[in-house]
């Protein structure tokens, strides 16, 4: 609970350096209803304390030594369910951002937004809330529009084909329909078979509000299915 309830934040922090973990807990502990009840100076430490403390939220360096801090996410998450992990790194860049977030940190500050966010974080995180900085935000948002455009640097007949097979018409059915030779649906199926899954999804999407007798509705940015009158 935050600092409005009447139990105790439990809080772990895990950094190589002495210094930053006295500053860390200085910080943290000048808060109401907030204790920081274990400290770790490398991964391996952290994630024993982690299990012996059950913290609510571990405040976790990405470059801790032994395991790094996207192993111990990884584990602290995997062991205790509802234990969040707030990630401090480097900087901001994708892959620091990526990595971690994969593991099951729901929250990430560069090391110089700690000193500004570190306890908002902590609120959020608290609560069961992600945390990520307007900064973090916007990289993640850069980071999933180029993913998005480099899958989609497909041609239109190359889209057709493997919309096609998504659909689940066979390689001769999809050339037959398509008035092409077997030889070209294996080609592009080839060449773009990390595009099919994707395809795939989408397909089951476009059918999925046909099927149900409905039809689909504009919902601020996403589609919804509309019952039919």
């Amino acid at each position: 609970m935050g600092e409005s309830g009447s139990a105790v934040t439990r809080l772990l922090i895990a950094d190589e350096h002495d210094m930053v973990r006295s500053g860390l807990r200085a910080m943290l502990e000048a808060r109401p209803n907030w204790e920081v009840v274990a400290e770790a100076a490398d991964g391996k430490e952290a994630i024993l304390k982690a299990i012996e403390t059950k913290p609510h939220v571990a405040v976790i360096d990405y470059m801790l030594p032994i395991v790094n801090g996207v192993e111990v996410t990884r584990q602290i998450r995997g062991r205790l369910r509802k234990t969040e992990v707030l990630i401090f790194a480097p900087d901001d860049s994708e892959d620091l951002i990526a990595a971690p977030l994969k593991a099951g940190a729901r929250g990430f500050l560069t090391t110089l937004e700690v000193q500004h966010y570190l306890s908002e974080a902590i609120e959020s995180l608290a609560i069961h809330k992600p945390f990520f900085t307007a900064r973090v935000t916007a990289a993640l948002l850069e980071s999933f529009l180029t993913r998005r455009s480099q899958r989609s640097t497909l041609s239109s007949r190359e889209r057709v084909v493997l919309q096609t097979i998504a659909e689940g018409q066979s390689n001769r059915q999809a050339a037959a329909m398509l008035n092409v030779s077997v030889k070209t649906i294996e080609s592009h199926l080839g060449h773009h078979a990390q595009a099919q899954p994707l395809l795939a999804r989408e397909s089951r999407a476009l059918r999925r509000p046909q099927q149900a007798g409905g039809s689909l509705t504009p919902c601020g940015e996403s589609w919804v299915p509309k019952d039919s009158a």
